[in-house]
């Protein structure tokens, strides 16, 4: 069998690509283009690479960008006071607050606060809800970045048994509600680190999608033969023979698991390329919004 590669980083450049096409389309008409904001509280590593990646890609398609970096020590009550400000910012059109927040602050206290039209990680239960009842909404950037890898590559999904590992509230439970849907048409089944006969029941799937964020968890055994296979796990594992010390790797063994399989996402340059061009759609998609009631 021959596996072919969902490649994310290839698609999210030439998503890319038509993003700027329409931001130069706008400001070429006089218009402001679209600005998306970010906020960092403390100084966690793999929250200030993520929100690099964000900025620069952010340039890249010609829209503004803010990064709001807070320390450590931080309180609930500035933090909020700051959402508060970007909420009434007319020239905002949508922003993070990156997570995780520092232990003393209250995440979804936190996610509560933002505006839902501003929402553009889609964590709030505005548009949780939206996207539940199937309505237009921001959708959650991982999840979306998912279904956008599976539509581009043209993954038939109609009928077919879809496995979620993981039922986290950022990735897991909204991908399968989104997979069930019309337009998608799966028949989905969520797992869990609870989840009797595990393996019993990935191997059922014709598409697999893991984010249960350990690394290396899913093995050949656990798999069925042609499956499509969305890894969504990343780890920083250590690796003297790399400059940097360490290589990446995701919630699956690749070096086993991807041969049986008809099509995969590689770790790094699968899911993660499209997380962050989903928030820049998102983006977009609020700056229409505004401009529209103005």
């Amino acid at each position: 069998m021959t596996t072919q590669l969902l490649d994310g980083k290839a698609l999210a450049l030439q998503i890319k690509d038509e993003i700027a096409g329409e931001v130069r389309r706008l400001t070429a008409e006089g218009h402001r283009a679209p600005h998306l904001a970010a906020v960092i509280v403390g100084s966690d590593g793999a929250s200030m690479t993520y929100v690099a990646n964000k900025e620069k890609s952010s340039h890249e398609v010609g829209f503004t960008s803010s990064v709001y970096r807070m320390g450590e020590g931080t309180s609930e009550k500035q933090l909020l006071e700051t959402i508060e400000f970007l909420n009434n910012d007319p020239d905002i059109d949508g922003f993070i607050v990156q997570l995780p927040l520092p232990k003393h602050i209250d995440e979804q206290k936190i996610i509560n606060a933002i505006s839902p039209e501003k929402d553009v990680d889609g964590f709030t239960p505005v548009n949780i809800g939206r996207m539940v009842l199937g309505e237009d909404c921001f959708v959650p950037a991982t999840p979306m970045g998912i279904c956008t890898l599976l539509r581009r590559y043209g993954i038939e999904t109609a009928g077919k048994h879809c496995v979620v590992i993981g039922r986290s509230n950022i990735v897991g439970t909204p991908v399968a509600n989104l997979l069930s849907r019309k337009g998608f048409d799966c028949t989905v089944t969520i797992c869990h680190s609870r989840t009797h006969n595990l393996a019993e029941l990935t191997r059922q799937a014709d598409i697999l999608v893991v984010a249960i964020g350990r690394p290396e968890f899913v093995t050949a055994d656990m798999v069925k033969p042609g499956a499509v296979l969305v890894d969504v796990g990343i780890h920083r594992v250590e690796d003297s023979t790399k400059k940097n010390g360490y290589r990446v790797i995701g919630d699956v063994k690749h070096s086993e698991v991807d041969p049986m399989c008809s099509w995969v996402t590689p770790v790094p340059g699968g899911v993660g390329p499209l997380t962050i061009v989903s928030l820049l759609e998102n983006t977009l998609k609020a700056y229409r919004r505004s401009m529209s009631k103005r």
